[in-house]
C-alpha cells in the first residue's frame, strides 16, 4: 500500500477553540498516532507561524509543517521554502493601523509581535472584566491563554521577519476596505478565530496559501496527489481541501467548506476525526 500523507488545518481542526483554554482532543491525537504508525505522514497544514505552534502542539508529534498559510514549508529539520512579507509592504500596513487605531500583531517565525491595546483587549475577550469580575482573573491566573502569553509587546512594528499580519474588527471600517487597500500586495482573508470578530482577518503574501504549498511539498516528496488528504474547517482551508484527492470539512466547519468537501466528519469534540474513516484502521 502506498504511503499517504494527511494535512490537517490547526484552528478549529486539530484545535478546538471554543474553550477558554484550546485543546486537542484525545481522540484526535490518538488518531495521528496511529496512522503514523502505518508509516503515513502527518503535516500541519496552519495559518499560524512558528512561534504560535505551541509545544503541545508540536508533542502530538508531526512529520513537519506548512505554516503562515502556506508561507513556509518545513520537514521536520529542514525548510523547503520561506517566503515573507516585502518591508514595503510591512510599513505600508503599519502606518495604516496605527493612523487608524486597530488592534494587530505581526506574525514571524521568531515571535508574535502586538500593537499596543491589543493584548488589553484579548484579555477582555478571552477571560472578560479583569477589574471587576473574580471570575475573570481567575481564569487569567488558572487558564491562561497560550496566545495572549506569546505576545510581544513593545517593539519596532517595522520589521523585516513578518509571514503574516492579522488584525482584529474594527468598530467603523468594514472588511472589505481592509481588501480595498492592500488587495495588490496581500491575500486577504477573513479570520477563523470567531471571538476576534467578523471583520477581522489576516493579511498574507499574494500567491500563496495552502494548496500551492502541498503541491511543492508533495512534488519534492514524490507523493502521488492521489494519496493526499486533508481536514480544514474554515474558507481559509478551501484550496487544500479542493486541491488534495480526499477533502473532509470537520462537522464544526463553515458550511461553505462543507459544500465543497468531499466528505463531512463530526464535530472535533465528538472525535469527528478519529471516527472519519480516512485516519482510522479502515483506510490509513
Amino acid at each position: 500500500m502506498s504511503k499517504k500523507i494527511i494535512f490537517f488545518d490547526v484552528d478549529g481542526t486539530l484545535v478546538d477553540v471554543r474553550p477558554v483554554k484550546e485543546c486537542i482532543p484525545e481522540s484526535t491525537i490518538q488518531a495521528v498516532h496511529e496512522t503514523r504508525k502505518k508509516g503515513n505522514l502527518c503535516y500541519l497544514c496552519t495559518g499560524r507561524s512558528l512561534a504560535e505552534i505551541y509545544p503541545y502542539i508540536l508533542d502530538v508529534g508531526f512529520d513537519g509543517i506548512i505554516g503562515a498559510g502556506g508561507g513556509f514549508v518545513q520537514m521536520g529539520d529542514e525548510m523547503l521554502y520561506h517566503k515573507k512579507v516585502s518591508d514595503e509592504d510591512v510599513h505600508r500596513v503599519v502606518d495604516f493601523f496605527e493612523t487608524n487605531h486597530y488592534d494587530y500583531y505581526l506574525e514571524s517565525n521568531g515571535g508574535l509581535f502586538a500593537s499596543k491595546n491589543l493584548i488589553k483587549r484579548l484579555e477582555s475577550i478571552i477571560y472578560g472584566d479583569l477589574e471587576n469580575d473574580p471570575e475573570a482573573r481567575r481564569k487569567k491566573e488558572e487558564e491562561p491563554s497560550h496566545f495572549i502569553t506569546a505576545l510581544i509587546e513593545n517593539e519596532n512594528m517595522y520589521r523585516n521577519d513578518v509571514n503574516k499580519i492579522c488584525f482584529l474588527e474594527h468598530e467603523s471600517i468594514p472588511f472589505d476596505e481592509i481588501r480595498k487597500q492592500f488587495s495588490d500586495a496581500f491575500q486577504v482573508i477573513e479570520c477563523t478565530v470567531p471571538a476576534f470578530g467578523d471583520a477581522s482577518g489576516e493579511l498574507s503574501v499574494a500567491g500563496v496559501n495552502k494548496h500551492t504549498a502541498i503541491e511543492a511539498l508533495i512534488n519534492h516528496l514524490g507523493i502521488d496527489q492521489k494519496d493526499t488528504y486533508a481536514y480544514g474547517d474554515g474558507m481559509n482551508d478551501a484550496e487544500m481541501l479542493t486541491f488534495v484527492a480526499h477533502g473532509v470539512a470537520v462537522g464544526n466547519a463553515k458550511e461553505g467548506l462543507k459544500a465543497i468537501a468531499d466528505e463531512v466528519c463530526d464535530d472535533i469534540a465528538n472525535d469527528g476525526i478519529y471516527k472519519n474513516n480516512r485516519v482510522d484502521k479502515k483506510q490509513c
